[in-house]
């Protein structure tokens, strides 16, 4: 071609080539628009997130703007309150995850993930509370431990959640910070406790995956309520550096998310040595390359687990759970279990007396020095001094406070009570050559909002919090067709790669879990933030 006839059609050459520029930038653009339309993310997993960030379809601000739509359409209008404080800089974090994608096309483990956090985890920039109006504003100086490294992963704390004040009730979530958050599946029932913001804003899909904390069961417990997994992990797995406690001894921070896989893809990032918790050096050598690599639909073939009868017999057991309980061993003998339906543990009642040590002021109290001159209030004591507090937790608060209340325990590894628990069970399983122990998470429907009477139904105080145990509850269906319940798989120390297997074989094999139908979708134009 020659020049001069390059020189010709220079003008309508560059018209045309712009046009086909024009053109194609349009379809580009609206077929990645039409893309991000169709990702469905009520629901959506870790890796269907990933999968939409390699091929396009989505970015971390997209998915971040779309959740705090959420958040904003529903959180407050619907009554759910579940969440304390959003992060300001949750979209700011999520451009510069979309940045460094660009720029490495490599996605950290948790990489664009918004996690909701419950409000006892310390988070630079974010007021930490427990749920307490005395900490309201209160800033800690740094990350704890699990904030910290999941947020190295590449994760986006999106928002920090309601919680039962102090951490004080498995049964509700209510606090002076905030109030009472209800339950998605039915907003006239209790999230359970303590961790139910956190359970309640995954369950209703406000954020992807979260962290709650568990002392008795505040993990499990509001996982079983909101058809969520959770795990409580071996104690010294994960570390407690910078979560406000209860009582340190049997605290546990963990995961709560709606899949088993996406619970174990947090665990994996958050498990592990952390020298500011040294009862952690005692997972030195027994955490494995990833927990992933457990996810197996087979791993139920020739397992062999004991069914804790004690948690199905009881008078006050709810005749739906009991029946929901026994669907879930024929679906476990099913996929290749065995299920002993008849497990005890001799001398029960015994062991288990007064096992609690209440360390309630004596663990607050050193978090509180921990914050230094940026403590609101330098001891608990003077919190309750100044009456800032809620009135369901006074008679508690007022018995911690008096000398009754004991202020030093050892650890569940060293105290002869908890070690006479943790043999005389591990004999149990070893003489029935038991993998792990089921029971229903919760013997009864979610109690109604103000109701403080009615059965418990509570049955993870004791198993795992007083022999360090790792636990995981997983949905096992709805009673009464509407309100969710869950099976708990508790196993040996360390045991996690079993009990992932476990739970992960029969979550595959039943597909219980379902979103609550009062929060579907955003209408399309509703779909930003504000």
């Amino acid at each position: 071609m020659s020049r001069s006839f390059l020189q010709a059609c220079t003008p309508h050459f560059w018209i045309l080539a712009a046009l086909i520029f024009f053109t194609f930038a349009c379809q580009t653009r609206d077929n990645k628009e039409q893309m991000n339309a169709e990702f469905d993310f009520i629901e959506t997993t870790i890796t269907d997130i990933h999968q939409a960030y390699r091929d396009g379809s989505l970015t971390a601000v997209e998915l971040t703007e779309r959740y705090l739509a959420r958040i904003a359409a529903y959180d407050k209008s619907t009554g759910l309150n579940a969440i304390v404080v959003v992060n300001p800089e949750a979209l700011a974090e999520a451009e510069r995850l979309d940045a460094e994608f660009r720029e490495t096309g490599e996605l950290r483990p948790l990489h664009g993930i918004p996690v909701i956090v419950k409000d006892n985890y310390d988070t630079e920039g974010l007021q930490t509370t427990a749920g307490s109006k005395a900490l309201e504003g209160s800033l800690p100086p740094d990350n704890a431990t699990q904030v910290q490294r999941i947020k190295e992963a590449g994760a986006i704390v999106l928002a920090k959640s309601n919680m039962a004040e102090w951490a004080f009730s498995p049964m509700l979530t209510e606090s002076s910070i905030l109030g009472v958050t209800r339950n998605p599946y039915d907003l006239e029932r209790v999230p359970a406790g303590s961790s139910g913001g956190t359970a309640a804003a995954v369950a209703a899909n406000l954020g992807a995956v979260g962290l709650g904390t568990d002392t008795g069961n505040s993990i499990r417990g509001p996982s079983s309520h909101q058809a969520l997994v959770g795990i409580r992990s071996t104690m010294g797995l994960t570390s407690r550096d910078g979560i406000i406690p209860l009582y340190l001894r049997n605290d546990i921070g963990g995961p709560m998310a709606r899949t088993v896989e996406d619970a174990v893809r947090v665990l994996e990032v958050i498990a592990g040595p952390d020298p500011a918790d040294p009862i952690t050096l005692r997972s030195e050598g027994k955490v494995p390359e990833n927990y992933t690599q457990f996810l197996d639909a087979g791993a139920l073939q020739d397992a062999r687990l004991g069914l804790f009868r004690r948690y199905v017999d009881d008078p006050d057991t709810d005749p739906e759970i009991r029946e929901l309980t026994m669907a879930a061993v024929r679906d476990l003998e099913k996929a290749g279990a065995t299920v002993i339906d008849s497990f005890d543990i001799p001398d029960y009642d015994t062991l288990t007396a007064g096992i609690w040590c209440p360390t309630f002021v004596t663990d607050v109290n050193a978090y509180l020095a921990s914050l230094g001159k940026a403590a609101p209030y330098p001891t608990i004591q003077q919190i309750y001094e100044a009456g800032i507090y809620s009135d369901y937790i006074k008679d508690r608060l007022t018995y911690f406070i008096s000398e009754k209340a004991e202020t030093t325990c050892p650890d569940v590894y060293t105290r002869e009570q908890n070690i006479r628990l943790r043999e005389t069970i591990l004999r149990a399983m070893d003489s029935l050559q038991l993998d792990a122990i089921i029971y229903p998470t919760w013997s009864n429907p979610p109690r109604k909002v103000g109701d403080l009477d009615s059965p418990a139904g509570d049955n993870s105080q004791i198993l795992s919090p007083h022999t360090g145990f790792p636990a995981i509850t997983v949905p096992m269906g709805f009673s009464y067709d509407q309100w969710p319940a869950g099976m708990t798989f508790v196993g040996r120390l360390y045991d996690e790669p079993k009990l992932i297997g476990y739970t992960y074989a029969y979550e595959q094999a039943t597909q219980h879990r379902w979103a609550p139908e009062a929060f579907g979708a955003l209408e399309e134009n509703d779909t930003t933030s504000e």
